[in-house]
């Protein structure tokens, strides 16, 4: 039996939802990432026997066959075919897992496998109903995460989310919160060490995108917090005190505070301010007085 070997491995970067990478299809992620690897090994793509993808969602722009798109958006040969399979958080490995196996039986020599998905860009979708002109709301659901359109059928504990199935297996197997905590602290910690190092820069493929007539963006290193804010927390946690939980995951109290600041700070130069925080500016009122038909908060006590 033939070996299966990987010659070649890249990533596009990752951001968050809504992040950078917002405004860029799945499919035209996917397509960055498979020239990428081609491109890496100067492969003629005209040799691949398979282009295989995992995607769980498949309910927006990477419906269809999302791997067959991503290949010809890559500007592979027509007749250079793709699969997309489906494993939900296991679509990735399994599109892997299945180019080795047809390697090993024979079935092909060259494949690119890997997996797409952009949370941010899931749709909502919405059933058609069965009954003509009928006038009943139809049923709606987001597609980000989780079940939809549930089979009533299927007992209520196999279509849980992902959050009661951590609830479950950490009750299972007796994983405490605060294990769960020091665990995900280690990971972003290593996390920002590696990118701070730049251990991931030989493997990650950078995203251009248009902009309208502005100059292009490209996207080359995954977002992440500040590896000041990682180190703060680890030295918290070190010391037994257990920091705020981060919003969204990522971003420590005194980075939201930050921003919070730097909103006001706009709306202010918008001439929206906050009527009490634009008369303790220095010199707002103190030129005018209400008598003078001053208006406290108006664009004009803004300017002065």
């Amino acid at each position: 039996m033939r070996e299966a070997l990987i010659v070649s491995a890249v990533r596009t970067p990752v951001g968050r939802a809504g992040g950078a990478l917002a405004d860029v299809r799945a499919d035209d992620l996917a397509a960055v990432a498979v020239r990428g690897a081609v491109d890496r090994v100067s492969f003629d793509p005209a040799r691949l026997d398979d282009v295989i993808l995992g995607c769980t969602n498949q309910a927006g722009e990477d419906n269809r066959n999302v791997a067959r798109m991503a290949a010809l958006l890559a500007g592979f040969p027509v007749d250079v075919p793709g699969q997309t399979v489906n494993r939900l958080c296991g679509s990735g490995l399994q599109a892997i897992a299945s180019a080795a196996q047809a390697i090993k039986a024979g079935e092909g020599d060259a494949f690119v496998a890997g997996g797409v998905e952009s949370m941010t860009r899931a749709p909502y979708v919405m059933l058609k109903s069965g009954e003509p002109w009928n006038r009943q709301a139809p049923p709606i659901a987001d597609s980000t995460v989780g079940w939809r359109f549930v089979n009533p059928k299927m007992k209520s504990e196999w279509t849980i989310s992902l959050g009661m199935t951590a609830e479950k297996v950490a009750k299972q197997y007796g994983i405490t919160r605060e294990e769960q905590d020091a665990f995900a602290l280690e990971s972003q910690r290593r996390a920002a060490c590696a990118i701070r190092e730049g251990m991931f820069n030989d493997e990650i493929v950078p995203v251009e995108m248009s902009r309208g007539k502005a100059a292009p963006v490209i996207v080359s290193q995954d977002e992440h917090p500040r590896p000041g804010c990682i180190g703060r927390q680890a030295r918290r946690a070190e010391a037994g005190v257990r920091g705020r939980r981060q919003r969204d995951g990522r971003q420590c109290q005194r980075h939201q505070r930050r921003r919070i600041r730097a909103a006001a700070r706009r709306r202010r130069r918008r001439g929206r301010p906050d009527a009490a925080r634009a008369h303790r500016r220095v010199g707002c009122c103190r030129r005018r007085s209400i008598d003078d038909g001053h208006r406290p908060g108006s664009r004009q006590c803004a300017r002065r």
